[in-house]
């Protein structure tokens, strides 16, 4: 608990991951010090500090995490058949779409595996909260933590055949700029414009005239749904949307940049066997070389 909550900052967020009361928390390391006979933390009202007591301690309580988690999983991969806690985090439509389906298949092969799905687009600390595997769109930036690419996850240009037949097609990418756009936007990352290679194969940029912005994929495709803008998606937010007719892929002659890769990432090399079996059965599930969010979009090796 005193490691969790320097790693976390405070003790309400610590006291959040455990689901508990900030009070416990409190109490425990007031044991915790009495025990040992020394102050770990200087506390106020509103923050804490640690003392250089509780610089050691807390040196020493990452070790004894990472010592307990490795014999945990020493034990565990002894089980002739998995079990236990698979705490897994996503995001929200990624979770949805592509991990409930395997979960729930994978459940069925192994019911002594418990579950955990936490969707959520804030990047987790997998260590300090205790996950045991995460999904994200992009390279990850810890280098300490263990990343597999799963699939690719190219961009597309999308509107429906209204907004086609009320704007008119597009013939360049320069044509964009005069369309409303719906655009992703949140507190840690803005499109602000299309990423694209020019005749040259130069890197360019062409600006976005957003006219409406959003942080889920979903409800950007909504809009565009709506016959009032034009999207730029990445494929594995798409259905059968493309196919079904209802969004038309624009400027398919454009070289788009590749969007982030969708990665599997987990803290440590020695993964428990339930952790491994069920990677193993969400690349399954997706496909090694054409993942499925490709098979609605009609002639996609040839686009973009």
């Amino acid at each position: 608990m005193l490691l969790e909550v320097v790693e976390q900052g405070s003790f309400i967020k610590a006291a959040e991951i455990r689901n508990i009361d900030r009070s416990v928390i409190s109490k425990q390391i007031s044991r915790l010090e009495d025990d040992l006979g020394v102050r770990l933390l200087n506390r106020t009202t509103r923050s804490f500090s640690l003392t250089a007591a509780g610089a050691e301690m807390v040196k020493k309580a990452a070790e004894l995490r990472h010592l307990i988690g490795e014999t945990v999983r020493i034990a565990e991969n002894y089980h002739l058949e998995p079990q236990g806690l698979l705490k897994i985090t996503s995001s929200g439509l990624f979770g949805r779409r592509y991990l409930q389906p395997v979960i729930n298949d994978f459940q069925k092969r192994f019911p002594q595996v418990e579950v955990e799905l936490n969707l959520n687009d804030r990047l987790v600390d997998l260590v300090s909260e205790g996950f045991d595997l995460a999904f994200r769109v992009g390279e990850p930036k810890d280098s300490s933590l263990i990343a597999r690419n799963i699939a690719r996850n190219r961009l597309l240009i999308l509107a429906t055949p209204a907004f086609i037949e009320n704007y008119g097609m597009p013939k360049t990418i320069e044509d964009l700029a005069d369309l409303p756009a719906a655009s992703y936007a949140s507190n840690s990352f803005r499109v602000e414009g299309i990423n694209y290679y020019d005749e040259n194969g130069e890197l360019q940029e062409q600006k976005l005239n957003s006219v409406y912005r959003a942080n889920d994929a979903d409800v950007l495709l909504l809009k565009a749904l709506s016959d009032t803008a034009f999207v730029v998606a990445p494929s594995f937010v798409l259905d059968k949307e493309v196919l079904d007719g209802r969004l038309v892929p624009l400027l398919t002659h454009v070289k788009l940049i590749e969007f982030g890769a969708v990665y599997a990432i987990y803290p440590h090399r020695d993964i428990p066997i339930r952790t491994r079996l069920f990677f193993d059965a969400v690349r399954d599930y997706i496909g090694k070389d054409t993942p499925v969010w490709e098979q609605g979009i009609p002639n996609f090796d040839n686009l973009y």
